[in-house]
């Protein structure tokens, strides 16, 4: 059994299952539904696709990922960024409503797919690992804006032509004297509505009770003939299985617009999926996601759908609804099959309106103050990361924010691993363990010994740090200083270029009459020194496995 939920880890859920869990897995199931199916009627529009392609890219790949994925939270289907990727990757290759357009969009969600699983099998999902939780936090946040903006003209009953968050509001105050008011007289009830009970009545699921008052309403007044938008016409039906031309003559182009789409919508699913894990309490494997996203895509191809990746307002709606498990992804794909074969004529008397109030509502629940809040007392730098995590979603969209995370995220790291912290340290009697001796006052130094500790691997980028370093401290005391012994204990890695700056600065710290020895090693960094040479520079008599063993080797050399 461990073998088969290794590699379908949504078991490993359905063999722990609580009952309790049940009523709000259905219920959430149920409302994510309820949005996926008219979202995915619109997005396939946005990447310049029949309708329909909407519905077969929300209902396999949802399961795929319920049973290969590792969030609990998480709804794969149809992106309104990924989806604007998908048409320009598409156009640089075919007329956009030819039946080639349609083709080569099955074609690229089978190669995004193939690529998403070798990332996986091969392990990049450590791309995700470089997003801190501030960064996480801000990102939510600039991404509930921008989910917000993007639904405004929507929930008044105007169409926005534009694209980026400031163009679209300064079009929306422009336009706002368009509003149309049986428009905004459902937007607005829908939404105090959704606010109300989820106030106060907490199970009802208010998403799907919102859809299906917004299409009896509708359709008993005749919204849609006094100038209401409704999703319109879908046709009825499962999926129809497709295998794509996989040695067409435009699939080399094809493969070198998936590389970008697939970075995108991996990293962009990461940053969602590692915001509502962190929201509930658990972690999430980014390999096995990164497997679960391709197994998605390559349905999604094969289903006649396109590209899929984490949709962040049905993630928010299952947050919001209470889902617990993947048993809400089941549960909304087995829905939204049923209303694709069954009951498509009814989905089309439904408001745009009371589609774009339940996304307002569930994208306010993103919002996260207190922690801002918190981030601004305890640690300001992250906190303005925060904020300029959310700026840059805002200002330069959703896609470019991706790219903007993990940009900073890595600086931040190289920032903080080139001039890491370190101490001089001393032996605290009472305890034996050795200590920053400018932290604890009472720890005890050796006359002509420095213990040095660096807290960091030392690398082509820091090397030339950890040595001026050396020199300074070895330089503040050289009267005294007769042996410099590293605490390696926080140097996980080492490269060439740190090795071969090591070695120079033993010789010249030899050259002042003052030793060098180093200890507690990680067994990984041995055969660097071997190799490197670094070992026959130091003399193994100089290597110790403990910083005590150290001291005393130091101590008897004296007598």
């Amino acid at each position: 059994m461990k073998s088969i939920s290794e590699l379908i880890p949504g078991i490993q859920i359905f063999t722990k299952y609580k009952g309790e869990w049940l009523g709000k897995d259905l219920i959430a199931g149920l409302s994510v539904a309820a949005i996926a199916l008219p979202v995915g009627i619109a997005y396939a529009g946005l990447a310049g696709l029949p309708p329909e392609t909407g519905l077969y890219s929300s209902i396999l790949p949802v399961v795929a990922y319920a049973l290969f994925g590792t969030s609990r939270q998480l709804i794969i289907g149809p992106d309104s960024a990924t989806c604007m990727l998908v048409s320009s990757a598409l156009l640089s290759v075919a007329v956009a409503g030819s039946s080639e357009y349609r083709a080569f969009s099955t074609l690229l969600a089978v190669v995004v797919g193939l690529l998403c699983i070798a990332g996986g099998i091969f392990k990049l999902g450590f791309l995700a690992n470089f997003l801190s939780k501030p960064i996480l936090n801000g990102y939510l946040n600039g991404l509930a804006i921008s989910i917000i903006a993007g639904q405004l003209g929507k929930f008044m009953g105007f169409k926005i032509e534009t694209s980026g968050f400031f163009r679209m509001i300064f079009e929306f105050i422009s336009k706002i004297g368009q509003t149309h008011f049986y428009t905004i007289l459902i937007g607005a009830i829908t939404f105090i509505f959704l606010r109300f009970f989820k106030k106060y009545f907490k199970s009802l699921p208010a998403p799907l009770v919102a859809v299906a008052g917004g299409i009896v309403v509708a359709w008993m007044f005749g919204l849609d003939q006094k100038g209401v938008t409704v999703v319109g016409h879908v046709p009825a039906g499962f999926p129809p299985f497709v295998f794509p031309d996989l040695i067409s003559g435009d699939t080399p182009k094809i493969f070198m617009e998936s590389i970008g789409i697939v970075l995108i919508t991996f990293c962009s699913m990461m940053l969602t999926s590692k915001s509502f894990a962190s929201k509930n309490g658990y972690t999430v494997n980014a390999n096995k996601d990164f497997v679960a996203l391709g197994i998605s895509n390559v349905l999604s191809g094969f289903t006649s759908g396109f590209v899929v990746s984490g949709a962040d307002s049905r993630t928010a709606v299952n947050d919001s609804a209470g889902g617990k498990t993947q048993l809400v992804s089941i549960v909304a794909a087995i829905t939204m099959s049923l209303i694709a074969i069954l009951f498509t004529q009814s989905l089309s008397y439904l408001p745009i309106a009371t589609l774009s109030a339940i996304i307002i509502s569930a994208s306010i629940g993103l919002f996260n103050f207190d922690y801002l809040k918190r981030l601004y007392k305890v640690s300001p730098p992250e906190f303005r990361l925060a904020v300029f995590t959310s700026l840059s979603v805002i200002t330069i969209g959703v896609i470019p924010a991706v790219v903007v995370a993990i940009g900073l995220s890595l600086l931040k790291l190289i920032a903080r691993t080139s001039a890491p912290t370190d101490a001089i340290l001393g032996k605290v009697v009472d305890t034996g363990v050795y200590h920053n001796v400018e932290l604890f006052r009472e720890a005890k130094t050796f006359e002509g010994l420095l213990i040095y500790r660096f807290d960091a691997p030392i690398l082509f980028f820091n090397s030339d740090h950890f040595t001026r370093r050396a020199r300074q401290i070895t330089s503040e005391q050289e009267d005294n200083v007769r042996y410099l012994l590293i605490d390696a204990g926080s140097i996980i890695n080492m490269d060439i270029t740190a090795a071969d700056t090591l070695i120079s600065l033993v010789e010249e710290l030899r050259s002042r009459g003052i030793g060098f020895g180093i200890a507690e090693i990680k067994g990984n960094l041995r055969r660097m020194f071997t190799d490197s040479g670094l070992e026959e520079t130091i003399g193994s008599q100089n290597i110790f496995e403990t910083v005590e063993v150290g001291v005393q080797h130091f101590l008897k050399s004296k007598q």
